[in-house]
């Protein structure tokens, strides 16, 4: 049996989630599945037998203070702090193969070790893509000079800001030998695998290296039963509102209590990091809900505008309205807006009542010929097909395949 370790750096669900959902896809008789994170939710490893090694990271907590101060998300320290467990876990687990997402210590511990590494990242992220404009994020410059100016600054300084992310791993790399990485989208495009959870035709690429795969759409939704309020049809259209595990959640109660004025039905997931009270009959509120079957039954989703929900909206031809917070988000809801399937509403300047406006408006039926191409372009690849192809690729005892 092969071994293969899966290591998700769990800052938000979705680092957890997508390598869940892909280890979910190998045959347990052909491989012993290790997995290491800082949490193991009882509803993201239900019905699992994975082998579970707790490991250190940063709580989201940390990133999200980091992301809204513009800062470095990793130091020197963080990272030679995570060097050590990696090599501890490498040397327990003794690997064939080590998926990692975003965990970027591997870019130096796989290595030393000369275990295989395959690294998730989204294809908006990659050095290859033709569209190679980054957006400005919400940074406390926005605040202080205005979009419009703090715009054209971050474009100037963005490829110092890219070489300043990639010093403290390019450090590390160095002290033990490695080359370093010219910056930020080379450094989270890099591995021994790069593996896309996106659909190729979404996202316009060069021409990539062979060791470069698109996977297709990577989700999930935890296996819990729907509302039963869902029991019958909807007498006015539906909104699904979540802004999942890293959206901007300062003004979501006020954003519910004007989605709830408008002639519509609104189910919302607050995955628990908010409550919602005095709400009237036409809000339902969970703190999870079943994600494929809340868009299925949605006209619209509300969400942080990230890929996870993006694309599952998508998955069901339903238009998006994207409220993204990080740079993540700004990105995969680029993407969305770009092939007109849905609209991007900055987060640092939406308010609550402009934000109703506007979803009122795309009730209209202009995103939905978007949705339904974008839906299309999602059903190219099977994820677990994919996957497999390229476990059973790198997973081989063969020399010829070490890194």
């Amino acid at each position: 049996m092969k071994r293969i370790l899966f290591v998700a750096e769990a800052v938000t669900l979705a680092q957890v989630v997508r390598l869940v959902t892909l280890a979910r896809t190998l045959d347990p008789a052909q491989y012993e599945i290790h997995f290491a994170s800082a949490c193991f939710g009882a509803l993201e490893f239900a019905g699992t037998a994975f082998i579970q090694h707790p490991i250190c990271s940063l709580s989201p907590e940390q990133v999200a203070r980091a992301v809204t101060w513009g800062t470095r998300i990793y130091s020197r320290r963080r990272l030679a702090q995570y060097l050590d467990d990696d090599l501890r876990l490498l040397d327990k687990v003794e690997p064939d193969l080590v998926v990692g997402d975003l965990r970027w210590s591997l870019l130096v511990s796989a290595p030393l070790r000369k275990v295989p590494h395959a690294a998730l990242i989204n294809a908006y992220w990659s050095p290859y893509r033709k569209d190679d404009r980054i957006p400005l994020p919400d940074h406390p410059m926005v605040r202080l000079v205005g979009e419009r100016l703090a715009g054209e600054h971050f474009e100037k300084a963005w490829p110092w800001v890219s070489r300043h992310f990639a010093r403290p791993l390019n450090a590390l790399r160095r002290r033990h030998g490695f080359a370093a990485y010219e910056g930020l989208l080379e450094l989270l495009d890099a591995g021994d695998a790069t593996l896309y959870p996106d659909a190729p035709g979404m996202i316009p690429m060069h021409p990539l290296p062979h060791s470069h795969h698109f996977l297709g759409p990577v989700l999930w939704a935890p296996d819990i039963p729907s509302p039963t309020a869902w029991e019958r049809p909807p007498n006015a259209p539906v909104l699904y509102v979540t802004l999942g595990s890293s959206g901007n959640i300062r003004s979501a109660p006020a954003l519910i209590r004007a989605l709830a004025q408008l002639p519509v039905e609104v189910c919302v997931a607050t995955a628990g990091r908010y409550t919602l009270e005095d709400l009237p009959s036409n809000v339902t509120v969970a703190e999870y809900l079943p994600g494929d079957a809340a868009a299925r039954r949605a006209d619209l989703v509300i969400c942080n505008g990230g890929s996870s929900t993006g694309y599952q909206a998508l998955a069901h031809g339903k238009p998006v309205i994207g409220i993204p917070f990080n740079l993540d988000q700004y990105l995969a809801m680029g993407v969305i807006e770009r092939m007109q399937a849905g609209l991007l509403i900055r987060a640092g300047s939406a308010k609550p009542e402009a934000v109703a406006r506007l979803v009122k408006g795309a009730l209209d039926g202009r995103f939905f010929p978007g949705a339904i191409k974008c839906q299309e372009f999602l059903r190219v690849l099977d994820p677990g097909i994919e996957f497999r192809r390229v476990v059973h690729q790198l997973a081989s005892p063969s020399d010829s395949r070490k890194p």
